[in-house]
Formats: C-alpha cells, sequence, structure tokens
C-alpha cells in the first residue's frame, strides 16, 4: 500500500512540474508575441503618413490635414484672376500658382508677385522638373506605372516621399520617406 501512495505522490509531483514547464513554455510565448506586437506597431508608426488633402465640395477648395487630422492649410481656385491660391489654417496667404502658357510651365509666387518655383514637364526624361527662381533643378516628380503613385525626388535624385490615391476615403495623400 505504501508503494501505491509513493507513485501516487510521484505522479502528482511530475505533473505539476509539467504543468511548471508548461506554464514556463506559455509564459514565453506571451512574452515573443507581446514583443513582435510592439515591433510592428513601432515599425507602422514609423510610415505613417504625413499630409493628406481632401476636396471639400461644399467651400470649394482642397484642404490639407497632418497625420493627426488638424487642418493646416486649403488651396482655392482664383477664377478671376485664373490662379490657384493656398493658404493656411488661418487664412493667411502663403503662395499662388498659375499656368503661363508663354513658357510652357507652373509658376508658383510668394504673396508678394516673386516667382518662387516652376514646374515643367521634362518629355526627355518622362518626368515633371521643379526648378527654383534661379532655374536649377530642386528636384522632380515622376509618375511609377507599377505602385501607380507620384514619387517625388529631391535635387540628389533621393525619393523623398510620394503621392497615391485613397480609393476607399476618395482622397490623395502624401507619404514622406
Amino acid at each position: 500500500m505504501s508503494l501505491k501512495i509513493m507513485d501516487g505522490i510521484r505522479n502528482c509531483l511530475i505533473i505539476i512540474k509539467l504543468k511548471r514547464q508548461q506554464n514556463k513554455t506559455a509564459t514565453n510565448v506571451m512574452k515573443k508575441l507581446i514583443i513582435i506586437c510592439l515591433l510592428l506597431s513601432v515599425g507602422w508608426m514609423c510610415n505613417a503618413q504625413s499630409y493628406t488633402q481632401k476636396y471639400n465640395q461644399y467651400l470649394n477648395r482642397t484642404e490639407f490635414y497632418d497625420s493627426q487630422g488638424n487642418m493646416v492649410g486649403y488651396a482655392k481656385e482664383n477664377t478671376y484672376l485664373n490662379r490657384i491660391e493656398y493658404y493656411n489654417s488661418y487664412g493667411t496667404l502663403i503662395k499662388t500658382e498659375n499656368r503661363n502658357e508663354y513658357l510652357d510651365r507652373t509658376e508658383t509666387k510668394s504673396p508678394s508677385g516673386n516667382i518662387q518655383s516652376t514646374r515643367n514637364n521634362n518629355r526627355y526624361l518622362d518626368r515633371e522638373d521643379i526648378k527654383d527662381s534661379y532655374g536649377n533643378i530642386i528636384g522632380y516628380r515622376k509618375w511609377n506605372d507599377y505602385l501607380s503613385r507620384y514619387e517625388v525626388f529631391n535635387a540628389s535624385e533621393t525619393m523623398v516621399g510620394y503621392y497615391k490615391y485613397n480609393n476607399y476615403l476618395d482622397k490623395r495623400e502624401y507619404y514622406e520617406q
């Protein structure tokens, strides 16, 4: 009888030991899962969008929002002066943009009327060049057929961001690199 009791106690100790090992394994799996979730969320936060633009049909303007949803500015077409005017969120004019048909380019001007930059199509390289007021190339935009987006490059040909259209939200989003 005492052998049966000893075997029962030994079996109970073995079962308790196995349960402890299972708990340690479950705890380790849980720790690994939490670490993976944290790493994925940090990676997702690092690749968050910078600006979003959406057309407001009630006010007839395009509004720009930051990643927290705060409006940082808007653009409105001035049909009287035949240009697009950009304002900050307080309604102060930042810049204007109009098409110069004679020089075949789009000019961006300061509120005082000085040319800040120009954009024109470069048919040879199949892109839109962005030049400063002196004519130096400061960047360009190019359509990527494979990814269906406009990619923005700086003067040293490094991609700094891209525009992508979001069909679900019906707006164009700008992502910085």
